[in-house]
């Protein structure tokens, strides 16, 4: 049985919800790539009885702890002070972290400041660890037959010293996990409940751990498995879901939906124009997070006003006076328009109302057309969306790019791979 770790993350700023804690994430996520899992995480305020105490119940229940956070220069870093009064150990300045930061300022062409020198100031006895990213070390203590790991507060020193050096100190006190190896499946267009069902349907193997995570507007699959047959049994487990969920998994591992349409894109040379109204541009912008998107995206209009879509896309004042600028008729004719100013293979449009006014009785907030024009196929289709403006906005532009991926699949080269792939 895996000993427990614990996590306890220090700052009256975590708990006015200031700032995020992101550091409770990087400790779980940097253990997890080793088979390891923080078992408690707790949160405090900059106050000494309330660290002292939590850090007296983790020592108590866990065989490792790590804390963030206390350990600056200012009056509220307190964490070095309890962490010495709850080993029984005298705090003193220790010359090597003194070094450290020392080190730290000249490398700047710049002396350390006094008040730095707190910084310095560990239980005796502690294991410096250093700090590459920032002027405060972190320390190491063995206290009753447990491990104690006490690191700054700022996420992006946390995570350099993570990787750096406390990871592999953490190792040596825990020993080699059992192997660890696992799949992400990400998931759009069916409901959590319902990607459920379908794993249960599939039957996939007892030692296959199952784990959701909603990543609006997808759902999160995570395969997990340890042992000597952890992969065999994720190959069959991933089978299973393939087979139940196949036009559904948008993406696979670190991957997203914009970077799958962006391969499928990539595998079938066509190009693409893109007219948004309510999206604002959103669906350019997920596209050109991806890189080498100018292979296939042309440009995107964001047409906002009625007379953006009579001058740019040629939408006829007709149909904007008939049928109105949120319309099956309007979308159509921006996709025709933007794909023939274009000269793009595919021109693909959403028009809509995104909130939290504008809407009405005929047309609710939320009410969201999508057309795409090719040579081989026009379609448009309304929806009607659920949630406030962001996220209406986000599931319309998701819904867009589903179905760019939806039409490449149906249109592609036989050596594209297999991610999304239709029934």
């Amino acid at each position: 049985m895996q000993q427990k770790i614990g996590v306890l993350t220090v700052g009256d700023e975590l708990l006015r919800g200031e700032v995020a804690d992101a550091n409770t994430g990087l400790i779980g996520r940097a253990l997890d790539r080793h088979g390891l899992v923080v078992w408690q995480a707790v949160t405090v305020g900059d106050n000494e009885p309330d660290i002292e105490e939590a850090l007296h119940y983790l020592h108590g229940k866990c065989f490792l702890v790590m804390v963030t956070g206390g350990l600056g220069s200012t009056g509220d870093d307190l964490t070095a002070r309890v962490a010495a009064r709850v080993c029984k150990r005298r705090l003193m300045k220790n010359e090597e972290a003194l070094g450290q930061i020392r080190d730290h300022f000249a490398r700047r062409g710049e002396s350390m400041p006094p008040e730095n020198e707190k910084q310095a100031l560990m239980p005796d006895r502690a294991v410096v660890l250093p700090n590459p990213a920032g002027t405060a070390p972190g320390f190491q203590v063995h206290h009753q037959g447990k491990f104690l790991f006490f690191l700054p507060g700022v996420p992006e020193e946390l995570s350099a010293m993570l990787e750096g050096s406390v990871l592999a100190a953490v190792l040596e006190q825990t020993g080699t996990p059992s192997k660890k190896a696992e799949r992400v499946y990400k998931i759009f267009g069916i409901s959590e409940p319902k990607v459920q069902t379908a794993l249960n349907e599939a039957e996939l193997p007892e030692a296959v751990r199952v784990g959701f995570r909603i990543e609006f507007p997808l759902v999160q699959i995570r395969l997990q498995a340890t042992g000597p047959q952890a992969q065999s049994l994720l190959q069959e487990a991933g089978n299973k879901v393939r087979n139940k969920l196949r036009s559904h998994i948008v993406a696979e591992e670190t991957g997203s939906l914009a970077g799958t349409v962006a391969r499928l894109f990539q595998q079938s040379g066509l190009r693409l124009a893109l007219a948004e109204s309510c999206t604002g541009g959103l669906i350019a912008a997920m596209l050109t997070t991806v890189p080498g998107a100018s292979e296939f995206f042309d440009r995107g209009a964001v047409t906002y006003s009625n007379r953006a879509k009579e001058e740019w896309l040629k939408v006829s004042p007709a149909v904007l006076e008939a049928e109105g600028a949120v319309s099956r008729e309007c979308a159509l004719a921006m996709a025709r328009g933007i794909r023939e100013a274009a000269g793009s293979d595919v021109g693909l449009a959403v028009t809509g109302i995104a909130g939290p006014t504008g809407g009405t009785e005929q047309k609710p907030v939320g009410t969201v057309f999508l057309a795409l024009v090719s040579a081989q196929e026009e379609k448009v289709q309304g929806f009607c969306l659920g949630g406030d403006r962001e996220r209406i906005r986000t599931l319309a532009a998701h819904l867009a790019l589903d179905w760019l991926r939806r039409f490449l699949l149906l249109h592609r080269r036989p050596a594209a791979e297999a991610v999304g792939e239709t029934d």
